[in-house]
């Protein structure tokens, strides 16, 4: 390949991509959700934007321990996604990265909170690039005021009965109060059976 002045042009020429583009569209948003935030609810609505179809993918892990079972947070999760109609709920087991291949996904979205999280997420995304190279990770960073707010620090909260509306959706409310019912108290202040 040459320019008008018959001199070697140094730009490539492009190749086909050997992914179909409806492929590339497909993302795949994993994550334990235990239990969805808003700021989960914001990178799945700014993934909702940026690909035709968004998988939010729920990881279920024996050997952690959760507060909700798998099946509540698939329902928590389908509930607060109802809005967006290129967004499906569903739950995995193994790894991500081959999760991604079996339902045809072109790219994992990862929000970052803090330069803590980049690291480890970082990390993540090389193996799984090593593993899959044909999947690409994408990182966006959480909204500056959602970017202290975790599934943790609601779960927190919520186990002694504190106010979670700032951080959760109303359907994650209602749940933590049903995981983490009031205690009785007795007259005399003592908790009763």
């Amino acid at each position: 390949m040459s320019d008008t002045a018959g001199k070697p042009s140094t730009v490539p020429t492009p190749t086909p991509s050997r992914h179909p583009a409806a492929v590339t569209r497909l993302a795949v948003y994993a994550g334990s959700f235990d239990p969805v935030t808003y700021g989960h609810l914001d990178l799945i609505e700014r993934a909702s934007a940026l690909f035709s179809d968004v998988i939010v993918a729920i990881g279920v892990h024996p050997t952690r321990k959760a507060l909700f079972t798998a099946g509540e947070r698939l329902e928590i999760l389908r509930k607060v996604c109802e809005p967006f109609d290129n967004v499906t709920v569903e739950s995995f087991d193994g790894l991500l990265i081959e999760y991604c291949k079996s339902v045809g996904a072109r790219v994992v979205v990862r929000g970052l909170r803090a330069a803590t999280d980049f690291e480890y997420e970082l990390q993540i995304a090389h193996a799984n690039a090593d593993i899959r190279p044909e999947i690409d990770t994408i990182f966006l960073p959480t909204r500056t005021k959602h970017g202290f707010v975790s599934a943790s620090l609601v779960r927190e909260i919520g186990s002694h009965h504190g106010d979670v509306s700032r951080y959760a959706p109303e359907v994650v409310q209602k749940a933590l109060i049903a995981k983490f019912p009031q205690a009785r108290k007795a007259g005399d202040g003592t908790e009763m059976p």
